[in-house]
C-alpha cells in the first residue's frame, strides 16, 4: 500500500521537474510566473502525499503554512508584472 503513495510522489517530482525547464526557458515573465506557481503547488501536494505515507501531521501543516506564502509570493509577481509595483 505504501508503494502506491512514493509511486504517485515519483510523479509529482518529475512533474516538478518538467515545471523546472519550463522556468528556465519561459520565453515571457508570466509563463515563468505560472511555472513557479505550478512548482509551489505540486511541492504542496507532494508534502501532503509524504504526510499520508508516513502518517505524520506535521507534513500537511507545513504544506499549509508553505501554501499560503507560495500565494502572496504569486500575487506581489502579479502584481509586479502588471506594473502595480
Amino acid at each position: 500500500m505504501t508503494e502506491i503513495w512514493f509511486i504517485a510522489v515519483s510523479f509529482l517530482v518529475a512533474f516538478i521537474a518538467i515545471a523546472c525547464i519550463r522556468l528556465v526557458l519561459g520565453p515571457t515573465p508570466p509563463d515563468r510566473a505560472v511555472a513557479l506557481d505550478t512548482i509551489n503547488t505540486l511541492i504542496v501536494a507532494t508534502m501532503i502525499l509524504l504526510g499520508v505515507a508516513y502518517r505524520q501531521l506535521i507534513f500537511v501543516d507545513v504544506a499549509i503554512v508553505y501554501a499560503l506564502l507560495s500565494f502572496v509570493s504569486t500575487l506581489y509577481i502579479a502584481r509586479y508584472l502588471g506594473g502595480e509595483l
